[in-house]
């Protein structure tokens, strides 16, 4: 198996063969629920790109792991390209965290919420703030259970007009959607730049969804014959997107 990954909140410090020592709810988990033991591997990052590869050198209590860091020392891993981004609409009850946490570990790079007109869910207050808590946690496990050490950003919600905004911006804009007359397995892929999909709610993107967004330049694409859920669809999507521009070959 691939080392274990842990975040942590920076690298100050870390240098080829010195100990780093990790704490707090991480090393408490290293050390009391995964119980590490001196001579294992582990990965330490920041979620964003940085990271570093070491072995254990020791524990001190219960939430104390000593990390001999190896001779590469902290290291940095670059975007991958084209980046691709889901923006999905808030589906019923914990099947948002569900395809955060599918996503994460397909690969996506982002994730954007979006209050789509047909969402029965809704982001307000307290409770929106809480709900975009859940995600933002959900793609930070998901991306250490998944052993990336580049977590997809999640991003505040977006109307339907800063959904447009992003679409116009894209190097290929697309909406899933079931009478796409286009199999997203035929599209135009660019080879770099930035991809962004649509993913409706259960009840489906609304005509006048479907029209600023054409004319933010994005197309309606069909996934296949059967019709996915909310949750899963952008899933499927992203893993079509990495298979075919070479981001899994």
């Amino acid at each position: 198996m691939t080392a274990p990954v842990f975040v942590v909140d920076g690298f100050a410090g870390a240098a080829p063969g010195r100990t780093y020592v990790l704490e707090g709810p991480e090393g408490r988990h290293a050390v009391s629920v995964k119980r590490l033991r001196a001579g294992e591997d582990v990965v330490l990052t920041d979620g964003a790109g940085s990271w570093a590869h070491g072995t254990v050198a020791g524990t001190e209590g219960k939430d104390r792991l000593l990390v001999a860091l190896d001779g590469d020392g902290v290291r940095e891993e670059e975007p991958q390209s084209p980046r691709i981004t889901v923006v999905q609409a808030l589906p019923k009850g914990d099947r948002g965290e569900l395809a955060v946490e599918t996503m994460t570990e397909t690969g996506v790079d982002a994730v954007v919420p979006w209050a789509a007109a047909r969402c029965i869910t809704q982001w307000k207050g307290e409770r929106g703030l809480k709900a975009l808590g859940k995600w933002r946690a959900t793609a930070r496990e998901a991306g250490k259970q998944s052993r990336r050490v580049r977590f997809p950003e999640v991003a505040e919600p977006a109307t339907t007009k800063q959904v447009a905004a992003l679409l116009a911006d894209a190097d290929f804009a697309g909406v899933l959607h079931e009478e796409g007359s286009e199999p997203l397995a035929t599209a135009e892929l660019p080879a770099s730049g930035h991809i962004v999909l649509v993913v409706g709610p259960e009840g489906g993107v609304s005509p006048e969804e479907l029209k600023v967004f054409a004319e933010a330049g994005a197309r309606p694409y069909r996934l296949g014959r059967s019709i996915l859920r909310t949750s899963t669809a952008g899933t499927a999507a992203t893993a079509l997107l990495l298979g075919r521009t070479g981001r899994w070959s």
